[in-house]
């Protein structure tokens, strides 16, 4: 993301002009535009003019409006925002409150103004615009037969192919149509692969499977590559690890990413510190259950005693139409990094996200045991009884 102008006061009122790069970005506007603020950028916009004649033509006219946003769409496979909204500024095209749907994609500059930057606001686009983030890994996951080819960024993880194929089952003499089968589903797992994969910003390709899937696949494709001269693939061969998981299905991704050989890895992507949190919430709640808190709040409660030491929170929850609920969340994301805590916001559209939000979207872990008060008031009526 390129920032191009920022005019923020001290009463954190004013806008930000931006230019999204790369799909990523478009995942970080989505996240920045909310209902209400003003919103400025090109358009093309359909103009009736009507001749002395009486005949109406019908042109289509490049314009730049500015609109108030009242609905956001975000379209995940072509990267596209959709921004609609009454127009707010005089042009001579379009009626002042006429509505207007601003279509956001990537190289088109914005300029997005808001009554108040909160902080999670003005850290999204400070992690936007570092180029530093954007440590990705792609990840094969795979079982006889179907296959997931997986972009993992920071934010997201989306599925570039899923490959679906009938094997034919080994037969007494007939190992030849399994073989050929195994083959035919190989070779459209590598086309899907180089189609998608840019090792200009992949750092590491995860192979996983249930059993020897993989080993087989990986033997296959280097050998393939071997064949065929392929050097985008020989030269890179270092960044694939091969890893067990469950399946062949997207689920499996959180386990594969928890592996500790692929922690070591990825040390510095986001995804993986996003799964190892989730993990280690998950250990403590079964370990010790009083410094795992979920839940807004318990969490509050949790963060007036300083007692968090991690704080998960799910970005939908920041996206919420009811400013105070947004505002709600603000505060307490602020008052734990005050308190020199660390706080992870995890993307809804990531496998761990979509984990985090079956736990209300917001979960902690303390830095020592606090009993539940409903515990609290149990002990107190039992001493009262005796």
């Amino acid at each position: 993301m390129k920032l191009t102008n920022r005019s923020i006061d001290k009463n954190n009122c004013g806008s930000v002009t931006l230019v999204p790069e790369e799909p990523e970005d478009m995942w970080h506007t989505y996240n920045l535009v909310s209902v209400g603020d003003t919103i400025r950028s090109t358009t093309i916009r359909k103009v009736q003019t009507e001749s002395a004649t009486g005949s109406v033509n019908v042109n289509k006219v490049r314009t730049t409006l500015t609109i108030q946003v009242e609905s956001i769409d975000f379209d995940t496979q072509a990267c596209v925002l959709r921004v609609s909204g009454r127009n707010v500024q005089e042009n001579q095209y379009v009626k002042m409150g006429a509505y207007h749907t601003l279509l956001l994609e990537m190289n088109r500059q914005f300029t997005l103004s808001k009554q108040e930057w909160d902080s999670v606001a003005l850290d999204r686009i400070d992690t936007a615009c570092d180029p530093a983030q954007h440590a990705d890994l792609m990840a094969i996951i795979m079982q006889e037969g179907i296959a997931h080819v997986c972009l993992v960024t920071p934010s997201m993880t989306l599925v570039r192919a899923k490959i679906e194929t009938n094997i034919p089952r080994k037969r007494k003499g007939m190992c030849d149509q399994h073989t050929k089968g195994l083959y035919r589903f190989y070779d459209q797992i590598i086309q899907a692969f180089q189609r998608h994969v840019n090792f200009d910003i992949v750092k590491c390709v995860l192979i996983a499977s249930p059993g020897f899937v993989k080993d087989q696949f990986a033997d296959y494709l280097f050998a393939q590559a071997v064949k065929s001269d392929d050097k985008t693939i020989l030269d890179n061969k270092s960044k694939f690890i091969l890893v067990h998981s469950s399946s062949g299905f997207k689920h499996s991704l959180k386990e594969v990413l928890a592996d500790p050989a692929i922690s070591v890895k990825l040390a510095d992507t986001k995804a993986a510190g996003e799964v190892k949190a989730l993990d280690d919430f998950y250990t403590m709640l079964q370990t010790d259950p009083n410094r795992a808190y979920y839940g807004i709040k318990h969490c509050e409660r949790a963060a007036e005693q300083q007692a968090i030491e991690v704080l998960m929170v799910s970005d939908e929850l920041f996206r919420a139409q009811n400013v105070a609920q947004r505002k709600r969340y603000v505060s307490l994301v602020d008052s734990v990094k005050e308190n020199g805590a660390e706080v992870k916001i995890f993307s809804s559209l990531h496998v761990s996200g979509e984990q985090l939000g079956q736990l209300t979207g917001v979960a902690a872990i303390l830095r020592f045991p606090m009993p539940d008060e409903d515990e609290d008031e149990d002990q107190a009526e039992d001493s009262d009884n005796d």
